[in-house]
C-alpha cells in the first residue's frame, strides 16, 4: 500500500506544486506527465516522483523552454543522455541570446523615441505613434 503522505489526488498534486488541476491535465495530454492508473471505484493517486516531474516542467518553463523541448529533456533524463540534452541548451541558449539582442534594439527605439515625444511640439505628430504606424505599412 501506498504511503499517505505520497499519494496525492490531482488536486493536492496541483495545490503542492502551485498550478492548476487543468494544468496537470494539459501535462497529461502532451504526454509530460503520466496519468496513473485509477482503481475499481476508486481515485487516482499521484507519487513524490510526479511532484517531481511538475516542478521539473514549471522549472524549464521558466528557463524558457517551450514545452516540446521539455518533453525532449524529459525523454533525455529518462535515458542519461547528458550530450543529447547540452546540443538543446546550446540551441536554447542561442535563442535565448537572439531573444536579448531584439529587446535591446527595441529599447533602444523606445528609448530614443520617447526622447523625441518629450522634447516634440504639441502640434506636431507624435514620434512613437508615426513610428509604429509607419512599421505597420
Amino acid at each position: 500500500m501506498k504511503d499517505r503522505k505520497i499519494a496525492l489526488t490531482i488536486g493536492r498534486l496541483a495545490a503542492t506544486v502551485g498550478v492548476n488541476v487543468e494544468t496537470i491535465r494539459f501535462y497529461q495530454r502532451r504526454g509530460l506527465l503520466f496519468e496513473p492508473p485509477r482503481p475499481p471505484g476508486g481515485i487516482r493517486h499521484y507519487s513524490a516522483q510526479d511532484v517531481a516531474r511538475v516542478k521539473f516542467i514549471k522549472s524549464a518553463q521558466r528557463m524558457g523552454f517551450s514545452l516540446d523541448e521539455i518533453h525532449h529533456l524529459l525523454q533525455l533524463d529518462e535515458g542519461m543522455q547528458c550530450d543529447a540534452a547540452a546540443a538543446l541548451a546550446a540551441h536554447h541558449l542561442d535563442d535565448v541570446r537572439q531573444r536579448l539582442r531584439d529587446l535591446h534594439r527595441i529599447e533602444a527605439t523606445l528609448e530614443n523615441l520617447l526622447e523625441q515625444c518629450r522634447q516634440g511640439e504639441k502640434k506636431v505628430a507624435c514620434p512613437l505613434i508615426a513610428a509604429l504606424h509607419a512599421q505597420a505599412q
